[in-house]
C-alpha cells in the first residue's frame, strides 16, 4: 500500500503575553493609514454607516448602469454618422484606416495632376465656342 501523507505538525507552544503584545504593537506600527487604504480601494470612501455601505454601492452601480443604457439608446446609428462625415465610409480594419485615407489622398492628387496635364488649351476652348475671345485667360 501507498504510504499515507502525514499532515504537518502544528506548533502549539504557548506565546507569552509579552511576546504577543510586542508582536501586536509591531504589526500596528506598520499598519497602513486609512487614506492609503481608501486610495487602494480596500476601504470605501464614504460617510455612510457600514450596514448601508453595500446598499449605497449597489445603488451607485445601478445609477451608472442606467446612465450608460440611456446613453447607448440615444447613440446614433453608424450609417447616420457616416452620412454626417463623423465616421469614415470604410469597412477596413481600424488599424489600416489611416493608411487607406493616405492612399486615397494620394490617388486624388495623382488624378488631379493628370487632369491638369490633359486639360485643353484656351485657344482650343475658343475654337470650340466654350470661351469667348475676350475671356482668354492668357491675356
Amino acid at each position: 500500500m501507498a504510504e499515507e501523507a502525514n499532515p504537518p505538525e502544528i506548533d502549539e507552544t504557548p506565546i507569552s503575553p509579552i511576546e504577543r503584545r510586542n508582536s501586536l504593537e509591531k504589526h500596528l506600527q506598520t499598519r497602513p493609514d486609512m487614506k492609503d487604504l481608501k486610495d487602494r480601494h480596500i476601504l470605501l470612501d464614504t460617510n455612510a454607516a457600514p450596514a448601508l455601505q453595500s446598499a449605497a454601492q449597489d445603488l451607485e452601480r445601478q445609477r451608472a448602469t442606467d446612465s450608460l443604457k440611456k446613453g447607448l439608446e440615444k447613440r446614433p446609428e453608424r450609417e447616420e454618422l457616416v452620412e454626417k462625415n463623423i465616421l469614415p465610409h470604410s469597412n477596413a480594419a481600424p488599424a489600416i484606416q489611416g493608411q487607406q485615407r493616405e492612399l486615397e489622398r494620394h490617388m486624388r492628387a495623382d488624378s488631379l495632376e493628370e487632369k491638369v496635364k490633359n486639360r485643353p488649351k484656351p485657344e482650343d476652348l475658343i475654337k470650340e465656342g466654350i470661351l469667348q475671345a475676350d475671356e482668354d485667360p492668357t491675356k
